[in-house]
């Protein structure tokens, strides 16, 4: 069985959407003839800790760590936060509206720590791995970010020991929707811009998620890329039951930034407890995960609050168990230049799930292409409030008449294990190509 060498920030007990994606390839790459090897933090700053996610790591698969130095704890002090307070992605803040501290940390972020936080693990990664692997070989590399320093350790061990490498984009890089936030000079925008293309010169493959975002890459030069989206495990659902909640439910899973806060769904929810009583005796709004303080500003003003739970972080089985007793799945898409090539992960198990969609987001998106392909629910484009009242009374009346669970049977090819098919599959090409 050949071996392979992937890099990755995120790994159990770390939680959150990261670590998803590699977790289950790394489960089911042995089913096609790939032996994973694991390299990843021994002591990291995610923004959240799942120890159940530890479960789904076989036994005996090889995982190195080893310590990591990133400057959070400066930060921390920089913007006033608890030592203990973990640092959230996409600028989300639970607690506090931006201020001048935070406005500074993201220029320093976005100016000094290039590409991302874990820089200072770059160099000494690079040591490490390419002493590692003359006493452990391996036939390939794989990287995946973000962090994108990730993919710049991978480069250096792919110019030290020529292994093929594939580099895969879970979000994109230059193209990635808080970009232009981070306040760049031209100097530090050069630099990025640079290493991005040094990732996309020596990756022997690219790999990102969406059609739309491998379009990107291609513009920026690009030639050797593959889409392979996000999906479910079909492990972790036979045994969720499929319940009518008591309430009309309406369920947002997973980190919501400020850029995916949905102003005008609020107003439309507002209006409608104004005017329909049944809705207003029935309508519950819970979101499980990161919230930015955006989001409950929103509620409050269109006097929403009382119809709002919060539950700041569960497992992720937790977590699908929370989707199979909703009424509707909330998918919130970044209203971004972006916006068209975002698929977030979770919306693969809001499939799974059997539970109606809510997606709101361009009508063209590859999000919206998934959904419409699947049957799996509305879609609504930002700010359109006429077509959310419409999309929204339709689901109302489809739970009233408990009819609100969605076919299933075309979402088989984004099962977990048929995607890992296909990482085997450009693993086997690439290998091939080097040994030719």
């Amino acid at each position: 069985m050949r071996k392979v060498l992937v890099i990755s920030y995120y790994w159990p007990p770390s939680g959150g959407a990261g670590v998803q994606r590699w977790l289950k390839f790394v489960k089911y790459l042995r089913h096609y003839g790939w032996e994973p090897v694991v390299y990843t933090p021994e002591n990291p700053e995610p923004p959240a800790f799942d120890d159940s996610l530890s479960r789904e790591v076989p036994e005996d698969i090889t995982v190195i760590k080893q310590p990591i130095w990133e400057p959070y704890d400066f930060y921390r002090k920089l913007i006033g936060a608890r030592k203990d307070e973990r640092i959230n992605a996409g600028f989300l803040s639970e607690t506090r509206k931006p201020g001048s501290a935070h406005k500074f940390s993201v220029w320093l972020r976005g100016n000094f720590f290039i590409p991302d936080a874990r820089k200072f693990w770059i160099r000494p990664s690079v040591k490490f791995l390419t002493k590692f692997l003359k006493d452990h070989p391996v036939d390939a590399l794989i990287s995946t970010g973000p962090p994108h320093s990730m993919h710049m350790i991978a480069l250096g061990v792919k110019k030290k020991t020529g292994l093929p490498w594939l580099a895969d984009f879970r979000d994109p890089w230059t193209n990635i929707d808080f970009y232009d936030q981070l306040m760049l000079s031209r100097f530090a925008d050069h630099k990025h811009r640079r290493m991005e293309q040094q990732v996309i010169k020596h990756a022997d493959r690219l790999v990102t998620v969406s059609r739309s975002w491998e379009t990107d890459f291609k513009r920026l030069g690009a030639s050797r890329t593959e889409v392979i989206t996000n999906g479910y495990d079909p492990a972790d659902f036979p045994e969720i039951p499929v319940l009518l909640p008591e309430s009309f439910t309406i369920t947002h899973i997973g980190s919501l930034n400020r850029d995916r806060n949905p102003d005008f769904l609020w107003k439309v929810l507002g209006e409608m407890v104004e005017t329909d009583d049944a809705f207003r005796r029935k309508l519950q709004i819970r979101f499980v995960g990161k919230t930015d303080i955006s989001v409950f500003e929103s509620l409050e003003h269109y006097r929403l609050r009382e119809y709002a739970v919060k539950t700041d972080y569960l497992p992720h089985g937790e977590a699908l168990k929370v989707s199979a007793t909703s009424a509707v799945l909330l998918l919130l898409i970044n209203n971004t230049p972006n916006a068209m090539g975002i698929i977030p992960g979770k919306v693969f198990e809001y499939l799974a799930s059997r539970r109606p969609v809510l997606c709101i987001g361009p009508p063209e998106g590859d999000s919206a292409g998934i959904i419409r392909e699947t049957r799996a629910g509305e879609i609504v484009d930002f700010g359109d409030e006429k077509s959310l009242k419409m999309a929204i009374d339709g689901l109302f009346e489809s739970y009233q008449q408990r009819k609100l669970p969605v076919p299933k049977d075309s979402i088989n090819k984004f099962s977990r294990k048929s995607l890992t098919g296909d990482i085997a599959r450009i693993l086997n090409e690439i290998t091939k190509r080097e040994n030719a």
